[in-house]
């Protein structure tokens, strides 16, 4: 009794990769995935390789170099992320993975829709209204901080008030700027100070962070409380780009906790505008009450000459008298004159403002350059990338294949008939065409042409 065999037609690890890959990518479509950051590398070709897991396990993602760098502080290592993203497989080492186009924090978009809710419920309301909103008293008399006792957000508002007006006092309501408890102790310090009265404007600042960071100040409880504040209140939370429902509801916004200090202290050099403002004043009126107490002695004086003319020499002395003691009080105003503005140059010299005009001017040269080095970049990478796309079509096999080439091998070995005279009547080869295959048996073997005879049920 005869066992037929079946035929054996091993698949290589390329072939065998290539397949699972296409059936990968073929069978799921875009998907979102959650799950916690583990082994972030961040190699110099912008690309970023991390692992996302959960209590069970893990999955490798690929976020490329276009598309990272639009995530600045997304992911990081423990992150809890929500990425979107394509199923496929790194044929190089076999590997499943995720082909990621877009990760945010996890949680953000539920947070997101209830920040818009939130904002426009109460905007409907009338807190965010601008004719409620109270002006910054000119020079306050003290200034109350609202925010973490050791965040960086009080020493930078300390720093800035101490450059600004050292004399100005401060006082603190120390509370929780993130967590669970954090909105409801920061409407209770606000309601503190606004029964004490204490102070003439208050501060409402912390540091940056993530949408879940800032939170507590998205709370209506917070909120409602700063509507209630009879004392101007300046929130200075986060970066910039940050914008909470607590600084709608503020009487001014500032966009950091640094220039929500400077928008509520007065400047130093204000006030020594002011003073020379004063001392110009105090000269003009000294010198026309001297010019019209000159004119009633000179009326006083012709009208004693006129009634004794032996009164001339002591009017020639009050006169000159009265020219020493103008000299010397010109001398006296030109000294103080000349101290005021050293004491003025001093000031001037002191302050940072000359350069942080340079550096802001630095700034902003480098921040127009940079949208034209972006561009140029991507537009050199494109070209290339093309160029490279165009040699490797041109060296593809399949593209011979398209122009009515065949490849001939032997079955089942698969090794390539390059010459005629090396194949054999009655051997079995395959022909692999631009789409599909054909078996064939060798009839005939000749130098010039090669017949052979398809088996399609072969």
């Amino acid at each position: 009794m005869t066992i037929a065999v079946p035929d054996r037609v091993p698949y290589t690890v390329s072939r065998l990769n290539q397949e699972v890959r296409s059936l990968l990518e073929g069978e799921f479509s875009v998907l979102w995935v959650e799950g916690e950051v583990s082994n972030l590398s961040r190699p110099s070709s912008g690309h970023l390789y991390f692992s996302l897991k959960d209590a069970k396990s893990q999955v490798r993602c690929a976020l490329f170099q276009n598309r990272a760098f639009l995530f600045r502080d997304c992911p990081r290592n423990g992150q809890q992320v929500l990425v979107r993203g394509r199923i496929s497989l790194y044929e190089a080492r076999g590997d499943f993975q995720i082909i990621v186009e877009y990760v945010e924090e996890a949680g953000a978009g539920a947070l997101r829709q209830a920040y818009d809710e939130l904002r426009l419920r109460l905007e409907r309301e009338g807190l965010f209204a601008p004719e409620r909103k109270q002006p910054l008293p000119r020079f306050p008399r003290r200034i109350g901080v609202i925010t973490s006792a050791s965040g960086a957000a009080l020493r930078d508002v300390l720093s800035v008030l101490r450059r600004r007006c050292p004399c100005l006092p401060v006082l603190l309501y120390p509370v929780p700027v993130q967590g669970e408890e954090a909105a409801e102790r920061i409407a209770s310090a606000i309601r503190v100070a606004s029964q004490r009265r204490d102070c003439d404007v208050l501060l409402l600042v912390r540091g940056g962070g993530s949408l879940e960071d800032l939170w507590a100040f998205n709370q209506e409880t917070v909120a409602r409380a700063i509507h209630a504040c009879p004392i101007p209140l300046v929130t200075g939370i986060g970066h910039e780009t940050d914008v909470t429902v607590a600084d709608f509801a503020a009487d001014l916004r500032a966009a950091t906790p640094t220039a929500a200090a400077e928008l509520a202290s007065p400047d130093r050099l204000e006030w020594q505008h002011r003073v020379e403002l004063l001392a110009e004043q105090l000269e003009n009126a000294i010198q026309r009450r001297l010019a019209h107490q000159r004119q009633k002695l000179d009326e006083l004086a012709r009208r004693l000459n006129r009634l004794q003319p032996r009164l001339r020499d002591a009017t020639q002395r009050i006169d000159e008298l009265d020219q020493r003691l103008r000299q010397a009080l010109h001398h006296r105003l030109e000294r103080e004159r000349l101290r005021l503005a050293g004491w003025a140059g001093r000031l001037k010299a002191q302050t940072p403002a000359i350069r942080l005009r340079d550096a802001q001017q630095r700034l902003d040269t480098l921040e127009q350059q940079l949208p034209a080095a972006i561009r140029l970049h991507l537009y050199t990478a494109s070209h290339q990338l093309q160029s490279l796309g165009r040699n490797l079509h041109s060296l593809s096999p399949l593209a011979t294949l398209n122009r009515g080439y065949a490849i001939v091998r032997r079955y089942p070995s698969g090794e390539i008939l390059r010459r005629a005279d090396e194949a054999h009547i009655g051997e079995t080869v395959e022909m692999l065409l631009s789409k599909g295959h054909l078996r064939c048996e060798i009839t005939v073997v000749s130098a010039l042409d090669l017949i052979v005879d398809s088996h399609p049920n072969r």
